[in-house]
């Protein structure tokens, strides 16, 4: 798995580009695993639709350490040293697995949201991936260039109910509406084969379109930490939790719950 200068420079200015074939070889493998975890969700998985609302949206993470289909690709794929080359970064740590499934004739989209916002982390050197199982082009994965260096972050909201995270508005921005605004908005999104993936900053707003198909709509995302991220506290409740973790305002996530994966002799 190559990377060139050109995606390298795209990361960094747009806060989202295209790794084609990065999970080409594990898209079985994923597939597997994500059959296990429809099987035996995990202690956040959650649905997604109201009464009423077509279709199903499924979404669990925090499952690589009891899903070993998940653990193989995170220590084996070229993900933790694709990270580490847009990064900029000399190690690479795990930070949370996610699975989002929208079976055909989803018709509710995935909320704009910057993903920072709702961690206990913050740092420069952020990346996550999501990755399909199944090719898409209506139902991907969509980023606002740029909105990755914005001065104030946007405010978490709670997908279902859409209430806020957190209690102190003006801290955030409120969530943009780019679909209503598209000459002030640069909305990247590209169609996608399975195990192709999309590589995106923390900060970087971002939504993906209902699935409107008849097929599934499987992706996996990984999250993945540089070496400048550190332990922030939050308002409230985090999404993940990551209840007792014991750390300290700006110190390095415990490498015991968050393992260093590059380099790979780390």
């Amino acid at each position: 798995m190559m990377l060139d200068n050109a995606q390298i420079d795209a990361f960094r200015r747009d806060g989202a580009v295209l790794v084609p074939g990065l999970f080409a070889e594990w898209v079985d493998v994923l597939s597997a695993g994500i059959e296990r975890n429809l099987a035996e969700p995990g202690p956040y998985a959650a649905e997604n639709l109201k009464d009423g609302e077509a279709g199903r949206f499924f979404d669990d993470y925090c499952n690589w350490t009891r899903i070993p289909e998940f653990e193989r690709v995170i220590r084996e794929s070229d993900a933790a040293r694709v990270a580490a080359a847009l990064m900029g970064s000399k190690t690479v740590q795990v930070f949370h697995d996610h699975v989002l499934v929208k079976e055909p004739g989803t018709s509710k989209p995935t909320p704009w949201h910057q993903d920072g916002p709702y961690y206990l982390v913050e740092g420069t050197q952020t990346v996550s991936f999501w990755s399909p199982l199944d090719a898409v082009a209506e139902a991907t994965l969509r980023c606002v260039a740029g909105s990755h260096l914005w001065k104030k972050p946007v405010l978490p909201t709670r997908w279902l109910s859409e209430e806020n995270f957190y209690p102190d508005e003006n801290a955030y921005m409120p969530v943009p509406d780019p679909d209503a605004a598209p000459l002030r908005f640069d909305v990247l999104e590209w169609p996608m084969q399975p195990g192709d993936a999309v590589a995106f900053h923390y900060k970087t707003l971002h939504g993906a379109r209902g699935n409107t198909s008849e097929r599934r709509r499987r992706a996996f995302s990984l999250r993945l930490l540089g070496d400048d991220a550190r332990y922030v506290e939050r308002p409230g409740r985090t999404s993940p939790p990551f209840p007792g973790h014991g750390m300290q305002p700006g110190e390095r996530l415990r490498e015991d719950w968050f393992p260093v994966i590059w380099p790979a002799e780390a």
